[in-house]
């Protein structure tokens, strides 16, 4: 493999005579096979073999996440120390990347003992959520994940579920603050232990209710207000997408969808080819929180980038997924890679935004729906809101805006 890999005798006997050759070889074959080009193996092959240098020295039989994400710290640590890079970013990051898929494919890496769903208790709770509450798999996942949290700590400190008492939940919430987690954080946590501890009750699972007794933190009143870029930032983003690369093509289509629909990043990621209906010009997104399907018009703008987008810039494949990979092997796209495409625009165009993901242009477009006159009724059918109370939040920040004309205004009076 190595020799076909490289042209060089030298850099082909460095390589194959390194830590670990076979089972580097067999995995950069498997590359090979899943259509991977040449430029993109020969950078593999490079990032592997210092993987193996690092390994070699260590059980790598049986390596954890934690353990790799280690390693690639202290291997970014020398590279800056001998002043290879100046940040330790994207060592780090590759390394992760590619000594992870590796271990993977050779079976080396040990999963975590506890994931969410694989507690018996959590799963039984999970399906109560589902026949009784009608909750969505995403919102299922996320208060499971609180929930498995809470019963590992409580299996760390000895206690059981049975006799646990309010004062174990206030020594779970002070735990979770001295890590630093912010309020809202907090808040979401003891609402789920609320929620769990009602069911669990009822079911016998534990001796009290505690839910009555549970304190959540209290928010300010503009601590959980929704920020993103203004809406001229907004465009600056979108016109920063017109080029002619298939990158350019796709980004384009993808910020459209997240500033002009409003659309979360896993519903962008999990939008299919059968989700456009060009006769009708219909736009077919599925809710993650909710699970219903919701039908859009799709706007000029909209469709002539896609349109380009799946002309020039899709790559050819049988994927039903409408965003994939620019390389092979094509996937679909990862809600991380959607994050790269907002931060690394945010960041080259240097505007300024405490929010600098996807969903930032969520709260972009409720803001200019609203600061357009458009009623919150409107505006969370818009963005797929089951209840008014989600829409109401944006008012907070037109108030704000208010009040600034209105001290204006009046200190133009005076």
């Amino acid at each position: 493999m190595f020799n076909t890999l490289f042209l060089s005798s030298s850099a082909s006997s460095r390589h194959a005579n390194g830590p670990l050759a076979k089972e580097r070889g067999a995995f950069l074959s498997h590359l090979a096979s899943q259509g991977l080009a040449r430029d993109t193996l020969t950078g593999y092959a490079s990032e592997l073999l210092v993987i193996a240098v690092v390994l070699k020295q260590r059980d790598y039989c049986q390596i954890e996440n934690r353990d790799i994400e280690r390693y690639a710290r202290q291997w970014a640590k020398r590279r800056r120390k001998l002043g290879y890079v100046q940040s330790l970013k994207w060592p780090t990051y590759h390394f992760v990347k590619v000594a992870r898929a590796w271990c993977i494919f050779m079976g080396w890496l040990k999963e975590p003992e506890a994931k969410p769903f694989s507690i018996p208790l959590v799963m039984t709770w999970a399906k109560l959520l589902r026949s009784e509450a009608g909750l969505s798999e995403r919102t299922i996942y996320g208060y499971c994940w609180w929930v498995t949290e809470f019963l590992q700590w409580l299996k760390q400190q000895g206690l059981s579920l049975p006799r646990v008492t309010i004062s174990n939940v206030d020594a779970y919430i002070k735990h979770l603050a001295d890590k630093g987690m912010v309020r809202v954080s907090l808040f979401d946590a003891t609402s789920t232990l609320r929620r769990f501890f009602r069911d669990a009750y009822r079911k016998g699972w534990c001796e009290r209710d505690l839910a009555p007794i549970i304190l959540t933190p209290h928010l300010f009143r503009y601590e959980n207000v929704p920020s993103g870029p203004s809406w001229p930032d907004v465009k600056r983003l979108i016109a920063a997408t017109e080029g002619t690369s298939s990158q350019d093509f796709r980004n384009r289509a993808i910020l459209l969808l997240l500033a002009v629909y409003g659309l979360r990043c896993g519903e962008v990621t999990a939008l299919r080819l059968e989700d456009l209906d060009w006769t009708l010009k219909l736009l077919r997104v599925r809710r993650i929180k909710t699970g219903r399907v919701q039908e859009y018009p799709l706007t000029k703008s909209t469709a002539q980038a896609i349109e380009h987008y799946l002309k020039k810039g899709r790559p050819q494949s049988s994927r039903p997924e409408l965003f994939l990979t620019l390389r092979a092997p094509f996937r679909p796209l990862s809600s991380g890679a959607v994050y790269e495409v907002t931060e690394s625009l945010f960041t080259r165009l240097n505007i300024v935004s405490r929010k600098r993901g996807p969903h930032s242009l969520r709260h972009a477009c409720a803001t200019h729906l609203l600061n357009s006159g458009f009623p919150l009724k409107a505006i969370g059918d818009h963005l797929g809101h089951l209840s008014l109370s989600s829409t109401q939040v944006y008012a907070k920040v037109d108030l704000v805006g208010l009040r600034r004309v209105a001290a204006f205004d009046l200190g133009g009076l005076l």
